[in-house]
């Protein structure tokens, strides 16, 4: 289990307290503190750990989050950002001494910009919504994590958050232009904003990513991009594993860069088509999704292109979708993955590890080979054209000794890929889930160097406690 730090009992003993001059602060429906009341806040996508908070805020403005962090700041109360807790590495687990800083009511367009391509939001917008906004006038925002209809863009900021399409425009890093963002002292700052590049330290780089452990996003604002004239996807079925990744490898090698290219083996393949019934070959190991987009002519040459390269690895099946719709069928199943999965385990964790795409084949062998050894189930769903796995653990979280080889077993899987030149972490953040790896990566003078600018930012350690850092050295 993963350990969290002890509560301050001083904190504890100050409740009532810090809970009136929180309330002092925000409306009448702005606090909660009914312990019924803070249940739905008290996990997030990593459900498997939970801890009811001390109180949860709901501002709706950039100055009602600046006045709850100066509060929380003179009182020594650690906050916890949180969008619409869809993080499944545990970003926005509270802790019992901690106020939930719930940025959801701040969901607000505040400007769109046509002529210079972005658009200007508040946190609390959620990812679909920045594309609903500007799709009809035939724009669209680039990044589609799949958890898109619910996820909010303040963390997809906070995560640097990327989606199928990334492999093509890049993850939240490369479509962001500015944010607004309160430090703990309650300082309202502007980085960046609707140009390309600002002067000086790259404050933008920096932030993004963060997770939430140097200031709290509030606004911001991304660039825009015009839609596609069109776009088509197609199926490659294989009778393994290795071969999959192996015509991954190949597309890429081949200076092709489909806007997508999405992987799945057969538990994934056989959960997806029960419950999307998307047409998935059921008789295959492996399926690649690929799409390409442009004109007519563009798409042709491309899908003409990558299922020659397919051909060299003696798929059992090749469709290529001739129409939106079947290109929307395609898709449906691997939007809803992640919960087609319910549907054959109790439980699953859901890894998020990123490899070179030269090594998908070992790796992909070695995930199969701890499956066996550790006796627990394991469906692959990740974006393979970037080498950013999700294998999906399968466990039973009410059997103690179930969990506790589902958290090796992916524990496992982030050292494999840190191993093979990848990172331990490709798009959900490193939270509490993969806090105590940290040193897998990084060596004791880089963590110290990264501690040094979280306490440049927050010097008493109070926003996102116990994220990311492991907690001897925190």
């Amino acid at each position: 289990m993963i350990r969290q730090p002890d509560p301050k009992p001083e904190i504890l003993a100050r409740r009532d307290q810090i809970v009136a001059g929180l309330r002092a602060l925000l409306p009448e429906d702005a606090l909660i503190a009914e312990p019924l009341r803070l249940k739905p806040y008290e996990t997030d996508g990593l459900a498997a750990y939970r801890q009811p908070p001390l109180a949860v805020t709901l501002p709706r403005t950039t100055e009602q989050v600046a006045a709850i962090l100066r509060y929380c700041r003179e009182n020594g109360v650690r906050v916890v950002p949180r969008g619409a807790g869809t993080s499944l590495s545990g970003g926005a687990l509270p802790l019992a001494d901690a106020v939930v800083l719930g940025l959801m009511r701040m969901n607000q367009i505040l400007d769109i910009d046509y002529a210079d391509r972005c658009a200007t939001v508040q946190a609390g917008v959620t990812n679909i919504g920045i594309t609903n906004a500007v799709a009809a006038q035939g724009f669209f925002y680039a990044p589609d994590p799949s958890s898109q209809l619910a996820c909010m863009i303040g963390g997809n900021v906070n995560m640097n958050s990327g989606g199928a399409h990334c492999l093509k425009y890049g993850v939240t890093a490369n479509n962001l232009l500015g944010l607004k963002v309160v430090t703990i002292e309650g300082e309202i700052l502007d980085i960046g904003g609707a140009h390309l590049d600002a002067a000086g330290y790259d404050w933008l780089g920096l932030l993004t990513g963060s997770e939430g452990q140097l200031v709290v996003v509030t606004e911001v604002t991304v660039r825009i991009l015009h839609s596609p004239e069109g776009a088509r996807a197609m199926l490659a079925a294989f009778p393994s594993n290795e071969i999959a990744g192996a015509c991954v490898d190949a597309i890429i090698a081949s200076g092709i860069i489909p806007v997508a290219l999405e992987f799945m083996d057969r538990p994934a393949i056989h959960a997806c088509e029960a419950f999307a019934h998307a047409g998935y070959p059921l008789d295959a190991e492996a399926m690649l999704i690929i799409e390409v987009e442009g004109c007519a002519a563009e798409q042709d040459d491309l899908l003409a292109r990558i299922s020659e390269i397919c051909a060299r690895f003696e798929p059992i099946s090749l469709k290529v979708s001739q129409s939106a719709e079947e290109s929307l069928a395609i898709w449906k199943g691997r939007k809803g993955a992640f919960g087609a999965i319910g549907r054959i385990s109790p439980d699953y964790l859901c890894m998020d590890g990123t490899i070179p795409t030269s090594r998908l084949p070992e790796v992909l062998r070695r995930i199969q080979e701890m499956s066996d050894s550790y006796g627990l189930k394991v469906a692959n769903i990740f974006h393979a054209g970037d080498g950013n796995l999700h294998p999906l653990i399968m466990f039973d979280a009410n059997d103690p000794a179930s969990f506790h080889k589902a958290e090796q077993f992916g524990a496992d899987i982030l050292t494999l890929c840190v191993e093979v030149g990848g990172c331990l972490t490709g798009e959900h953040g490193v939270g509490v889930e993969k806090r105590d790896l940290m040193p897998v990566q990084f060596a004791p003078h880089e963590l110290e160097q990264q501690r040094q600018i979280k306490s440049a930012f927050d010097p008493d350690w109070l926003l996102n406690p116990s994220k990311v850092f492991p907690l001897a050295a925190a």
